[in-house]
Formats: C-alpha cells, sequence, structure tokens
C-alpha cells in the first residue's frame, strides 16, 4: 500500500510538474509574443510608479495585454526595481518582454526643440514656455544675446529653467571656443561681448550663409574707418524697446528717433545684442572676408549687391528700386 501511495504521489507530481512547465511556456510565449497595439502609443510613466502601477499603465494604453503575466515575468527576471519612468513611444505590436526591456534600459522618447538664428530672447523663451511636455516657468530675466540657436533635445518632466540654463552654456562655450581663434581683421573687436552685439546685427541683416562673412567685413571696415553702421535692424530693435510692434517697415522718419540703438545716429556698436546669433554668424565676425567693401544692398533674390564706392552703392540701389518699384534699400547706404 505505501508503495503504491508513493507511486500516486509521484505520478501526481509529474503531472504538476508537466502542468506547471506547460504553463510556464504558453506565458513565455505570450510575453514574446507580438503585443495588441496596432499603432506607435506614448506612455508616460511617473516618477515612483511601482511595478503593478507601470504594468496597469501598460495595459490600459492597450501596450500589453496581460499586467499580471507582465508583472510576474519582470519580478522572476529580478529587474523590478530596474524599471524607469519617463515618457515612451512603444512601437505597434511590441511585445511585453520588449516592453520591458525598453523601460530596464531607460529609452525614453526624445522630443526636440528649434530654436532659429536670429531671434530676440523673448521669443526663444515664449518657444520654450510653449514647449510640450516640459515643466516648471521660464526664467523671468534672460540677457538678449545669451542663448545659443541650434536644435535641442529633451525628455519628459525636464524644467524650462534647466533647458534654458543649457541654451546659456552652449553659448558660453562656444563663443569662448571662437574668440580664442579670432582672426586679425576682427580687431575691431575688442571683447567677446562686442562679438554677440555684432553678430546679432549680421544674423538679422542677412539669411544667406554665404554672405555672412562679407556682411560682417562691411561693419568691420566701418568700424575701423569711424563710420556708422547703419543698420536697420538695430532701428527696429531700438524701437521695440519704445513699445512699437515688430513687422512694421520702417521710415525715414524712424532713422532719425533717437535710441541707444539707432546705428543712424550713433557710431560704433549699440550697447548690447538685437537678437540671438548662431553659430555661423559668431564665427562670421571673428572671421570676416577680407574685402575693402563698404555697403550692400538687397539685390530682389534674397541675397545682397555689395559695393566698395558710394557711386557704385548707388547704382546698385537704382537698380534694386528699378525691380521693386520703390522698395526701401537694407543698409548700409551712405
Amino acid at each position: 500500500m505505501i508503495g503504491a501511495g508513493l507511486k500516486l504521489a509521484s505520478l501526481a507530481l509529474s503531472v504538476l510538474l508537466a502542468l506547471g512547465l506547460a504553463v510556464a511556456a504558453i506565458a513565455v510565449s505570450a510575453i514574446r509574443s507580438p503585443g495588441p497595439s496596432l499603432a506607435d502609443t506614448m506612455v508616460v510613466l511617473p516618477r515612483g510608479s511601482g511595478l503593478n502601477a507601470i504594468a496597469a499603465v501598460l495595459h490600459q494604453e492597450g501596450v500589453i495585454a496581460h499586467p499580471q503575466t507582465f508583472a510576474l515575468y519582470v519580478r522572476l527576471s529580478g529587474d523590478a526595481d530596474s524599471l524607469r519612468a519617463g515618457e515612451y513611444r512603444f512601437p505597434a505590436a511590441i511585445s511585453a518582454a520588449d516592453v520591458s526591456r525598453q523601460l530596464i534600459e531607460g529609452r525614453t522618447f526624445k522630443r526636440r526643440l528649434t530654436v532659429p538664428e536670429g531671434l530676440p530672447t523673448d521669443r526663444v523663451l515664449a518657444l520654450v514656455a510653449e514647449a510640450p511636455a516640459l515643466q516648471g516657468d521660464v526664467p523671468r530675466t534672460v540677457a538678449e544675446g545669451a542663448l545659443l540657436p541650434e536644435t535641442y533635445q529633451y525628455e519628459w518632466g525636464d524644467t524650462r529653467a534647466a533647458l534654458v540654463a543649457r541654451m546659456q552654456r552652449a553659448h558660453a562655450d562656444l563663443l569662448a571656443s571662437l574668440w580664442g581663434s579670432r582672426a586679425a581683421q576682427a580687431a575691431a573687436l575688442q571683447t567677446p561681448a562686442q562679438a554677440v552685439i555684432l553678430a546679432s546685427i549680421v544674423e538679422r541683416e542677412t539669411g544667406v550663409a554665404a554672405e555672412r562673412a562679407r556682411v560682417a567685413a562691411v561693419f568691420h571696415n566701418r568700424l575701423r574707418m569711424g563710420m556708422r553702421l547703419q543698420s536697420d535692424p538695430t532701428v527696429e530693435y531700438g524701437l521695440k524697446l519704445r513699445g512699437r510692434a515688430d513687422g512694421l517697415p520702417l521710415t525715414r522718419d524712424d532713422l532719425e528717433v533717437e535710441t541707444p540703438y539707432n546705428t543712424y545716429r550713433i557710431r560704433g556698436l549699440p550697447p548690447g545684442p538685437i537678437a540671438n546669433p548662431g553659430r555661423a554668424a559668431l564665427e562670421a565676425v571673428l572671421n570676416p572676408a577680407v574685402t575693402d567693401e563698404l555697403y550692400f544692398v538687397a539685390d530682389g533674390t534674397g541675397g545682397h549687391a555689395f559695393a566698395v564706392t558710394l557711386d557704385e552703392h548707388n547704382r546698385n540701389v537704382a537698380r534694386y528700386r528699378a525691380s521693386r518699384e520703390g522698395a526701401q534699400p537694407t543698409t548700409p547706404r551712405d
């Protein structure tokens, strides 16, 4: 009887083991099989979420089919405390095993914010304020010209203040690097701050990459000769500080308005930048073209016509006006 009982117990144990292995095989198959999502799915997993809460969110968002099986798989893998919070993009039909791997590796969704060259600081801060998935307020006081325009990566939960600080550090690091390798023809600039001021003017004067060093050379030549810069964007900036709306065309009366930024009225550089210059504009003013040109005017095609003498410049202005039927030329003009 004892032997028969042992045989029955052994048989029962074998059946249970076989059943357990079968269940385990089914569970493993389910974990590795394509998931239920039909499209890429964005999911935010808040900081402090436990394994069960994460599994519940993933199930609610349609990424995994069986939250209990997912949680058990993660626990048995020894990774229950290794899942990282954040914002994730899960591909369509991703398996629960691959979901676990993505969470363990912390492959969060990387967002991007592109700051175009030549924007004033208030508009850059507005972009940061409107950027999705960031937290907190933007800093209230950020100096004009102190932010480097480029594309910045960030993640859900990053703060706006931290992103602005990254822009400031990027600007400071780049400026220090470029200042150390400035060319001899940039001698009119005595400090890095002056380089930023002139680069901001160049940035606002032309969007044509091939022209930047040449435009910079015109302004360097004028500074060296004691000529006024006569840059329309500086006039616009000074009027903006006095409450004038952006985008209004300049009149000749505007050129006579006394502001510290009106380079038709003052000699030398204005007291500060008028925008945030990018790398190319900073490189242009610190390594300007070698030329005797003192003038440039829009050529009607998006670029500029350059001149050494006032007579040559006036002919360029006349051609431009003829092509545009009275449109105002871009400065400098005398």
